[in-house]
């Protein structure tokens, strides 16, 4: 009997998912949840597992190529009767897109029986495009009006987009997002046509460049901080917090807490404790905009920035304020090895909502963070710099201190309740010494 694989949505808003590579031939023996191919989404990588055991009878969908969720990508030969998966129950979820999320998407219908891959179908109602269509058809000067879409409900996938530039038929494109028509411009405005071959020759390269194909990923993240700075008005913020006491007391406790836990201890986990108590505090800065209200988060779950090459993940530390800096610890150590070997799961990533980011890492002292959105507002702790710093009665002391940089949505966050909320986290940190703070 044979079985088919198909597309799996690894996520809420997740309608297509590209095959990066096959991890089974045709042949190979597989067993129930073996991995069967690593797929990558707009908002993650992930495994595509194999729902049956059998044989791997045909491989349906190219290394590279985009499907929507629901197209089947491998068909496998089973022996006898196995008891079918039964369908998911589905799930409510309270759960914000976060760095990862572009674009609009069209829910996928419910149906009975899934349908062929490849079959064609006019689009119904107002079109939607992923981020990944759109960011080519840009690339391209596509108008994808004219493009016939062989995926669920017609709708345009990469792959469409692919065929259509190597049939050569490119047009000019057109807005593909719904807006209100404009009036022509009149003839004297009209657009010189050797503009278009000045803008070519601008963007060309010479002898000599290196020419780096843009990934789906870096695609994706490109869209996302274009959308956040557009939608969103980032105001700054900036304060300076002396955290000798910190550092002297992570450094009295690493080498015993290496030995008993496994793992190195940062001052990373220290900052994060530090927000999350004063978000409790401040809870306004714990929200998202919503349009017409303003949505203040119970939970606080911390987005933390991974990068990892040309990719940027945003795992999230869940209910941060509940956790010993130990534990947070240990879950900053965990997420960032899965999205640096590309493991991340959809609820890895899901329900952020606050990220602080660890640009001292890399030496960074001062930086304006691009907010995570729908979030509220990011925070950049930067390089602990020791420096000579005036105490008491005009004194000069060598201080190890550090820039925390706020970046905020003004339409949600003010400067008063934003100062606020820094001089709490400074206090703490301030503060965090070891007889106010154990890591356990």
């Amino acid at each position: 009997m044979i079985q088919n694989i198909t597309m799996p949505q690894l996520g809420e808003s997740v309608t297509e998912g590209t095959i990066e590579r096959w991890l089974v031939k045709v042949g190979d023996k597989v067993n129930k949840y073996d991995p069967l191919a690593e797929v990558n989404t707009d908002k993650v990588q992930a495994e595509i597992p194999s729902s049956f055991t059998g044989v791997v009878k045909e491989l349906l969908a190219e290394e590279g190529e985009t499907l929507p969720v629901g197209a089947v990508v491998c068909s496998i030969e089973i022996e006898g009767k196995e008891e079918l998966p039964a369908a998911p129950e589905p799930k409510k979820s309270n759960v914000s897109d976060a760095i990862m999320n572009a674009g609009v998407h069209k829910p996928l219908p419910q149906k009975e029986e899934a349908q062929p891959a490849r079959e064609l179908r006019k689009p119904k109602g107002k079109a939607r495009y992923s981020p990944a269509v759109l960011a080519l058809a840009a690339e391209h000067d596509i108008d994808l009006n004219s493009i016939q879409g062989t995926g669920q409900e017609g709708r345009i996938t990469r792959k469409d987009v692919l065929a259509f530039i190597a049939s050569g038929k490119q047009t000019v494109s057109v807005q593909p997002v719904q807006q209100e028509m404009a009036a022509p411009a009149p003839a004297a405005e009209a657009v010189k046509p050797d503009l278009q071959v000045e803008k070519d020759a601008a963007v060309g390269s010479s002898s000599g460049d290196i020419e780096i194909p843009v990934t789906n990923i870096r695609k994706v993240i490109a869209n996302n901080m274009v959308r956040s700075v557009q939608e969103i008005p980032h105001a700054w913020m900036m304060m300076e917090v002396d955290v000798t006491d910190l550092v002297a007391y992570r450094d009295s406790i690493k080498d015993e807490f290496k030995k008993k836990e496994g793992f190195n201890i940062t001052y990373f986990p220290f900052f994060l404790k530090a927000v999350a108590q004063a978000l409790k505090e401040f809870p306004m800065i714990n929200s998202t905009w919503a349009g017409d209200k303003i949505i203040q988060k119970k939970d606080i779950n911390m987005s933390i920035a991974v990068a990892a090459e040309d990719r940027l993940f945003v795992p999230v530390i869940k209910h941060a304020d509940e956790k010993s800096v130990k534990g947070i610890a240990r879950e900053i150590q965990e997420l960032s090895s899965l999205a640096r070997a590309g493991k991340l799961r959809p609820e890895h990533i899901a329900g952020g909502t606050f990220t602080i980011n660890n640009t001292g890492s890399f030496g960074s002292v001062q930086s304006m963070g691009i907010i995570n959105y729908p979030q509220a507002a990011i925070l950049q702790v930067e390089s602990i710099v020791k420096k000579p710093v005036i105490i008491g009665d005009n004194m000069f002391a060598a201080r190890n201190m550090v820039n925390l940089c706020l970046s905020l949505d003004h339409r949600i966050l003010d400067g008063l309740i934003c100062g606020k909320f820094l001089k709490r986290v400074k206090e703490i940190l301030e503060n965090t010494n070891k007889n106010t703070m154990s890591v356990y």
